[in-house]
């Protein structure tokens, strides 16, 4: 199982790469935002425990999010690998997403970030903000306090998983097919003999 981590700030085109990832390597998408929709929606009790907390503008808890994504993978045993998405946000729940992967002999195995220039995503982001009408990508005060508070989050998660020599750094910027073979090449040299990484891309 190959267990992948994209980090990316608003803009840098994250979901974009994401997508083409998943598609070409077999992973299924891990967003805790999805999860804890679909879980609400089916009303768990996991997915009860977090509406109880979203109706009262509280955070969910890292246990609950933890939950849902431990059921996820469960119910995917023969998934090739698993891609996340907006999760970890913090060390600590960096730290609890290794115990848990670990408990399932498995780990993270790549941590992705792109490196895009904050000039370039306030391009993007005002570019996106015309055509899309999302008032959080039409005022450049709130797009850069958006991409601020994406590196004081993410900047402690990355270090964590720099220590364990499992973050490699993109260049996010420019052709959209280049940036992917960049992201695929770090990919694949971790896994150039594993038979089953030849054959989801020899099938792509």
């Amino acid at each position: 199982m190959f267990n992948l981590i994209l980090f990316g700030p608003p803009g840098s085109g994250k979901g974009t790469q994401g997508e083409k990832l998943m598609n070409h390597y077999g992973l299924i998408h891990v967003s805790t935002g999805n999860l804890l929709r679909e879980e609400i929606a089916k009303q768990t009790a996991l997915g009860l425990e977090a509406k109880q907390f979203m109706e009262k503008g509280k955070l969910v808890p890292d246990a609950v999010v933890i939950g849902m994504i431990d059921s996820m993978i469960d119910n995917n045993p023969e998934a090739k690998g698993f891609l996340f998405d907006g999760f970890p946000r913090t060390v600590t729940q960096a730290e609890v997403l290794d115990s848990l992967l670990l408990q399932k002999d498995a780990s993270i195995n790549l941590v992705l970030s792109l490196q895009v220039t904050e000039k370039t995503l306030m391009e993007r982001l005002l570019n996106r903000g015309k055509s899309s009408g999302r008032p959080d990508d039409i005022d450049e005060k709130i797009i850069k306090a958006r991409i601020q508070e994406y590196e004081s989050k993410t900047a402690p998660v990355a270090d964590y998983y720099k220590r364990s020599n499992k973050l490699k750094t993109v260049m996010g910027e420019g052709n959209v097919d280049v940036i992917f073979n960049n992201l695929s090449k770090e990919i694949n040299f971790i896994y150039t003999n594993q038979p089953a990484w030849k054959t989801a891309k020899s099938n792509s």
